[in-house]
């Protein structure tokens, strides 16, 4: 600690190193770092070199490392923390060692494409004591909380019937499109109504049965793009999400209960304002919550349980379940049939008072990591 730190002149910042520098670390993560005001990026973690000259400078990174050079990152000290944004199946590559080392560890979600890889991440966590939160940041966002709240206070009555639409026309050229099922729909925007059906009923499901196709235009390798899903949970309570990397944008969540009914509609994606529509007391009720900056909420939340000490509450735990229901779909795609859910002990759900409404960042020009979506500029320069 520095004298002007000890003499509480200077406010304490994380320094985190961001690993991987696709479009999600590029578009969303990294122009949020500043404005949190108690995070910095000191590190960067790229097999490109135009990346990691480019990137340094605008955001005055000390180091930068391919990922060859990963175990001397985590034993340089430059860094506190990690954001890991790697493709889903090597997220244990690089937090179990983090971890161990005592570093702390915002990772991108799934937590992993399998249970035996979470509980992996998890007993590092535990060996190491380093923090460790999966980053799912819409349990930081205005809507999102406030949907929460209005299930919560019992304004729909007992709530118990729950459908979701996803879909995004992905790109054939990005490597979601030709990596298999595990960079599929169901690892990729799956978890988005899983965690959000979870937590809205405050329960896990007991079984989960799948179904789906695949477009003849498509043109994707390995998976089908398209899977509808239905979760049953305790107290005859149900879930129907369909997911889609081949359909016109869309993302909305409706819950039921049995006195009201509440939508969020845009509901999961970042940049752009989340709208709640909600008819309850015989009343319709509409709010346009204000867009804000999703990635750089959820690590001024986790910087912030660093410097305090406390523990996150989007733990390792929340990622695993997530990745136990998706297991169970896999498992029912394959079999035609329901197939069980191992439960996970959820010990803590998402706190109002976690809110957090930084104000939303502008794109910046990308290096080397086109949108994927298609027919979207690759590299737009607002």
């Amino acid at each position: 600690m520095s004298i002007a730190e000890a003499l509480g002149l200077k406010a304490k910042k994380v320094r985190y190193g961001i690993v991987a520098l696709g479009n999600i670390s590029q578009e969303a993560m990294m122009p949020g770092v500043e404005h949190t005001g108690n995070s910095e990026i000191t590190a960067l973690v790229t097999s490109d070199p135009e990346k990691a000259e480019k990137l340094s400078k605008k955001y005055d990174a000390q180091e930068t490392y391919s990922y060859e050079q990963f175990d001397q990152l985590i034993r340089s000290g430059n860094v506190d923390a990690l954001y890991i944004a790697t493709p889903n199946w090597r997220h244990a590559e690089f937090a179990v060692p983090a971890l161990e080392a005592g570093i702390h560890v915002l990772l991108e979600k799934p937590m992993e494409v399998s249970s035996e890889k979470c509980e992996e991440i998890l007993a590092a966590q535990k060996r190491s004591g380093a923090k460790l939160m999966v980053a799912y940041r819409l349990h930081f966002e205005p809507a999102t909380i406030d949907a929460i709240k209005k299930v919560r206070s019992g304004d729909l009555g007992e709530v118990h019937l729950f459908t979701s639409t996803f879909c995004q026309m992905v790109d054939v050229a990005n490597h979601r499109a030709h990596s298999g099922i595990e960079a599929g729909p169901i690892f990729d925007i799956g978890p988005y109504p899983i965690n959000g059906v979870r937590n809205l009923f405050n329960d896990e499901p007991l079984e989960a049965f799948a179904t789906s196709t695949r477009h003849p235009e498509a043109g994707f390798v390995g998976f089908d793009d398209t899977v509808s899903v239905i979760l049953r949970f305790p107290n005859d309570r149900l879930a129907q999400f369909t997911i889609s990397y081949f359909g016109n944008p869309i993302d909305t969540y409706r819950v039921v209960g049995t006195k009201g009914t509440l939508e969020l509609n845009p509901s999961y994606m970042y940049g752009q304002p989340l709208e709640e529509f909600a008819k309850y007391d015989k009343k319709e009720k509409h709010e346009a919550f204000k867009n804000t900056d999703h990635f750089g909420g959820e690590m001024k939340y986790f910087s912030q349980c660093i410097i305090d000490g406390t523990d996150p509450e989007a733990d390792g735990y929340e990622g695993l379940a997530d990745v136990r229901v998706i297991e169970a779909i896999v498992r029912s795609l394959q079999s035609g049939r329901f197939e069980k859910v191992e439960a996970v002990n959820i010990q803590r759900r998402i706190d109002p008072k976690q809110e957090q409404t930084l104000g939303a960042v502008k794109t910046p020009q990308m290096v080397n990591a086109p949108n994927p979506a298609r027919g979207v500029e690759k590299n737009p320069k607002n």
